[in-house]
């Protein structure tokens, strides 16, 4: 009995008020510390820097109190050279001070690789070369010869290119197939409904190349473009329909789902 009397003494309630106070203080004073390690509430807005110079890079970051690090560069000839092409965090994005931001550059110089043999090739051979070497297939044109659908120029530019010869990665090759000795045809494909990627390649397919490509006023950046879908085409698709290999289809592209020709209806009795 007497253990438990000692919880009603007013020495135990003493000292026991004494730690619970104790106890509080330790976590106020723990709680301003995080605050003030982690700059609570204080956060900087990460600045664009898409199109600026390392130098320009290095007064913007300096300014806002922050770090910068390039951890790439790549080559784009839609961007100037020696200027940042992404960054991470994004723009707008908020971050602790002293936070480092990471950034790739466009390469001053062009990445080059060696033009691969093509000559000899088909079409599809060929492509598959061209994707392997990081290049772009441009157009496709046909002239009478015995070997159908393979390749007997490759050119860029509009002048031949040789097998071995350096040339920036991602430039476009254009391709001249033999057609036959006869005049050779081939049917106008269904576009209707499908992305640029792949309206393209059934083009392709086709051994038809692709010739304007229009963008209505919903699609207003390159994510837009890639969603977008073909919802007219010229030449139009007919099912008896033919076109001389080489000939150009022309696409028109939108986000707006309601330009879309209405699917067929089968009533059933």
């Amino acid at each position: 009995m007497d253990f438990f009397k000692f919880f009603t003494t007013r020495t135990f309630l003493k000292h026991l008020m004494l730690a619970v106070l104790i106890g509080i203080i330790l976590l106020l004073v723990t709680l301003v510390w995080l605050k003030i390690y982690t700059h609570h509430g204080q956060a900087i807005s990460v600045p664009e820097m898409t199109g600026l110079t390392e130098a320009e890079v290095e007064d913007v970051i300096a300014s806002r109190e922050l770090r910068y690090e390039i951890v790439d560069s790549v080559y784009s000839s839609e961007m100037p050279r020696g200027t940042v092409l992404k960054q991470n965090p994004l723009p707008g994005s908020k971050v602790k001070k002293n936070r480092r931001v990471f950034l790739t550059l466009n390469a001053v110089h062009p990445e080059m690789v060696s033009m691969p043999r093509l000559v000899g090739l088909s079409i599809r051979q060929a492509r598959l070369a061209l994707q392997n070497a990081g290049l772009t297939l441009g157009e496709i044109e046909y002239r009478p010869d015995y070997a159908v659908n393979n390749v007997l120029q490759q050119k860029h530019n509009d002048s031949v290119i040789t097998a071995g010869s350096e040339i920036r990665k991602n430039a476009v090759i254009d391709l001249v197939l033999g057609m036959g000795l006869s005049n050779e045809t081939t049917r106008v494909p269904d576009l209707i409904g499908l992305d640029l990627a792949t309206a393209r390649e059934i083009i392709m397919d086709h051994y038809l190349n692709i010739g304007a490509v229009t963008f209505d006023e919903s699609v207003i950046d390159g994510e837009d473009s890639a969603s977008a879908v073909v919802w007219r085409q010229y030449p139009e698709f007919e099912m008896f329909q033919r076109l001389n290999l080489g000939m150009e289809v022309d696409i028109w592209l939108s986000l707006d789902s309601t330009l879309l020709p209405e699917p067929d209806t089968v009533f059933l009795d």
